[in-house]
């Protein structure tokens, strides 16, 4: 690390100029060298920093070869004084960025240049390993712990991870092999996940090959995740896309997903592990997102739902040549409930299932699930749809002695493939209504008649995270 960084910016307030950028409230920026040679940087953020500095001031090197583990990790330290004084921004310039993983502190915001590439680390000594999380019991690909994802956090308030499209590409090909080859002891690692924390942002972003899911808050509140493009080859292992687990007041929006699992999957913990934690996801918003995923999911709710999933509303969803529109996943030892789920004005292209409900998810985290600890799924509701080139409309297996109550489709026309199945809708141990659905349900959803076209209810109510207010921040870097 340059010496000459920490004093400058113990300094740094003394020096700091006020800006007011489009309309927004004045803030400090803090110059750490003076030059001739300056940008203005200027993005949405729920925070914006009363101090800056790049990451090359920490002895970072751009070259997509030297590691620089220890300068993020000495960067975010360093920093972190600031934590009290306005916050902090770490930029990091265009260049090819090699670390291993690195976490981060409050009131800090790390700013991707729209050519900076985080490159994820091979090395895998620059992956610590975290326990298995409380709510799952184990971790997903082995019993034992798991590594931590490259950008990380725990306990934190006040996060911002962004940029002008700049990316992170956690180079996963490499972790994939070893994990078709049964060589992980430990949980492969995400890209970005936060824990225990609040009021966290994830904006404007392409992450690419992620060894596992891409962006994981757990055990998290008032999350925002917004532009953000996720590409993973569609065969790659579990490279889920968004995945909020045991989180509440969470919005996802203008998101482009290309994915080899669920582009969203609605998690809170598994079997035993999760009924005991007992921390749901509830208070969801998914807007406006584009979804490519011919294996897996556009919006997954489980299989991991051990803590209960409630009020989830997703609207203006575009699927196009992925297995499944909705999915609900479940099986008797998960207990809790998936209810109040809310889906409006979807639009799917060349689809396996457009919705589909498994009562039989039969993963489990070992062999001491209770075998009495039956799920609640009720109160779903879809409506305002539209589906091409569909092979099946849907499959709804619920559990015997523990039906699948309250669901509510409406106004759906699903065009079904000319190699369709004879029977477009299969459904068990299900229950609910249908107003105006082509082509015909089956009996356990009989067509209440065109009155009821407007039967399947979307909250009209706006949730807390709508509220967060977002200001414009404007940064001279030099």
């Amino acid at each position: 690390m340059n010496i000459a960084v920490l004093p400058l910016l113990v300094v740094a307030a003394a020096l700091s100029v006020s800006l007011t950028g489009g309309g927004a409230e004045a803030r400090k920026v803090t110059k750490l060298e003076s030059t001739s040679a300056s940008t203005d940087v200027v993005y949405n953020a729920i925070s914006c920093r009363a101090h800056s500095a790049s990451v090359t001031d920490f002895g970072a090197v751009g070259d997509g070869q030297t590691s620089n583990t220890k300068a993020f990790q000495d960067a975010v330290k360093q920093l972190s004084r600031f934590a009290s004084d306005g916050g902090v921004q770490l930029y990091v310039p265009a260049g090819k960025w090699l670390t291993g993983s690195f976490s981060l502190t409050s009131h800090f915001t790390l700013y991707l240049h729209r050519d900076a590439v985080l490159l994820a680390s091979q090395d895998m000594n620059e992956w610590p390993v975290l326990k298995p999380l409380p709510s799952y019991g184990r971790g997903r690909d082995a019993a034992a712990g798991r590594y931590q994802s490259l950008i990380f956090g725990t306990n934190l308030a006040d996060v911002v991870v962004t940029g002008n499209n700049g990316t992170i590409d956690g180079q996963g090909a490499f972790w994939w092999q070893k994990f078709h080859g049964g060589k992980l002891k430990y949980t492969r690692p995400y890209l970005v996940e936060f824990m225990y924390s609040d009021t966290i942002q994830i904006s404007n972003l392409t992450l690419l090959n992620s060894p596992s899911w891409n962006v994981h808050p757990v055990y998290s509140s008032n999350v925002l995740v917004q532009g953000i493009t996720i590409l993973a080859p569609v065969k790659s292992p579990n490279t889920d896309g968004i995945n909020p687990d045991s989180c509440t007041n969470v919005k996802i929006e203008d998101c482009y997903i290309v994915s080899g699992d669920d582009c969203v999957a609605v998690k809170s913990g598994w079997d035993e592990y999760g009924i005991s934690y007992g921390m749901p996801t509830q208070q969801l918003i998914i807007r406006r997102l584009t979804c490519i995923s011919p294996y897996s999911a556009t919006i997954a709710l489980g299989s991991e739902m051990s803590g209960g999933i409630r009020d989830v509303r997703a609207e203006d969803i575009t699927a196009i040549n992925t297995e499944s529109g909705i999915r609900i996943k479940t099986a008797v030892g998960r207990g809790a409930y998936v209810k109040d789920i809310y889906v409006k004005r979807m639009v799917m292209h060349t689809m396996k299932w457009a919705f589909k409900m498994d009562g039989d998810y039969k993963s489990h985290p070992d062999s001491h699930y209770d075998p009495n600890a039956l799920p609640v799924i009720q109160n779903i509701n879809y409506r305002d749809m539209v589906a091409e080139n569909v092979s099946v409309a849907a499959r709804f297996n619920g559990i015997s002695g523990d039906p699948f109550s309250g669901i509510c489709i409406a106004n759906v026309t699903l065009g079904m493939a000319a190699k369709s199945k004879k029977y477009p809708w299969t459904c068990t141990d299900v229950q609910g209504m249908t107003s105006g659905v082509s082509p015909r349900p089956c009996e356990a959803l009989p067509d209440q008649g065109p009155e009821k076209i407007n039967a399947c209810d979307f909250p009209e109510e706006s949730l807390p995270i709508d509220e967060l207010e977002v200001k414009q921040c404007t940064y001279r870097m030099d």
